[in-house]
């Protein structure tokens, strides 16, 4: 009877909000879903597969849709594109995909502990922070994949902590204070990271300049693996802690008198999005404004005060995913790096954010 009490005050409230919300029972009991909500999310996903199967036709070496299903379905005529498929699309693809939701998720996470749409992980210093201790092991030590993987996700934590204890002052972490501390240490991990480059070898520091470019070129299964099951491990545990974060959103003193606790919650929830922001840089290298469009967008489109945690993950794969067949498809054999394309179409829609929050 309970159950069903605060079922119909949560849908009445919804209603309240004009949110299209809908009860799913089974038993004793019963979850409160938005219809939107759900279309929004199957729409995104549905594109996003859209998406990655037209990714597997485009590059140098011919390989058309029908070729693919062929493959799919064990045609052995068709070695040479099996591997191109296999060894070369795919690892870039899933790359793509599982570095945008990444990112995406871990900007919808920062905007709500921080409280702004400018608290993503790029522009509060995190996504440096990674960038350094990758650049750590490719500079100083030429590391593999993993290695560079690791010592990116190794950078984000540090750098978080870092900025987490600058940030925090009387018990608890100020909004703005967390930003501009996070702009601040960005700006001097960023200054470090050229004199990295400055340091070691040409050819390390060219393969640094590169990586610090952005880019989806040349990935392989390594490169893929470490993002994707990151993503997989972590986003279900995110969305678990969403509705307390949601909470603390409220006012930190209603949350304490919910039962929540505040800075543990908030401490979870910034550990496993940096750990989802360093993976994507370690997997791409440092890709600007997708965590910080992909939360937005995807609230748009939802019209919901919910945190859109799978909605920001699925968008922002499906903006990297975007953007990395556009770099392909460019007239004129243009090679433009994944995170240069993302700095400026996320520039033009920054400064459009910006615009739109003066008025």
């Amino acid at each position: 009877m309970e159950t069903v009490t605060t079922v119909t005050q949560a849908e009445s409230a919804a209603r309240q909000a004009g949110l299209s919300r809908a009860v799913w029972r089974y038993g004793p009991y019963s979850i409160v879903y938005s219809r939107r909500e759900l279309l929004v999310g199957a729409l995104l996903f549905g594109l996003l597969c859209l998406m990655g199967m037209y990714a597997t036709t485009v590059g140098k070496f011919p390989v058309s849709l029908t070729q693919v299903f062929d493959i799919l379905g064990g045609a052995p005529d068709l070695r040479i594109q099996e591997r191109v498929l296999f060894h070369i699309r795919m690892p870039r693809i899933v790359t793509a995909i599982f570095a945008g939701c990444a990112l995406g998720a871990s900007g919808a996470i920062f905007q709500s502990v921080s409280r702004n749409v400018l608290g993503s992980p790029d522009i509060i210093g995190f996504t440096s922070g990674a960038a350094t201790g990758a650049l750590i092991q490719i500079v100083l030590f030429s590391a593999g994949t993993i290695a560079v993987a690791l010592a990116a996700m190794t950078g984000g934590i540090v750098t978080a902590a870092v900025v987490y204890l600058l940030s925090f002052k009387s018990g608890s972490v100020g909004y703005y204070r967390l930003i501009l501390t996070g702009i601040g240490v960005g700006a001097v991990l960023t200054a470090l990271n050229g004199l990295l480059l400055v340091k070691g070898n040409i050819d390390d520091a060219l393969t640094a300049n590169l990586w610090l470019s952005g880019s989806l070129h040349a990935r392989n299964w390594t490169h893929a693996l470490p993002v994707m099951i990151g993503v997989l491990v972590l986003l279900p545990l995110m969305k678990w802690l969403a509705r307390p974060l949601m909470m603390i959103g409220m006012g930190d003193e209603m949350a304490k008198q919910l039962g929540i606790r505040i800075e543990r919650v908030r401490l979870v929830m910034m550990l496993f999005a940096v750990i989802l922001a360093a993976l994507a840089t370690g997997a791409a290298g440092p890709v600007a404004f997708i965590a910080l469009a992909a939360p937005q967008l995807a609230a748009r489109l939802r019209r919901s005060g919910n945190l859109p945690v799978f909605s920001a993950a699925l968008m922002g794969g499906v903006l990297l995913l975007a953007a990395d067949l556009l770099t392909q498809l460019i007239p004129l054999d243009l090679t433009i790096p994944i995170g240069r394309m993302t700095g400026i179409v996320g520039g033009i829609y920054l400064l459009w954010l910006l615009n739109q929050k003066h008025k």
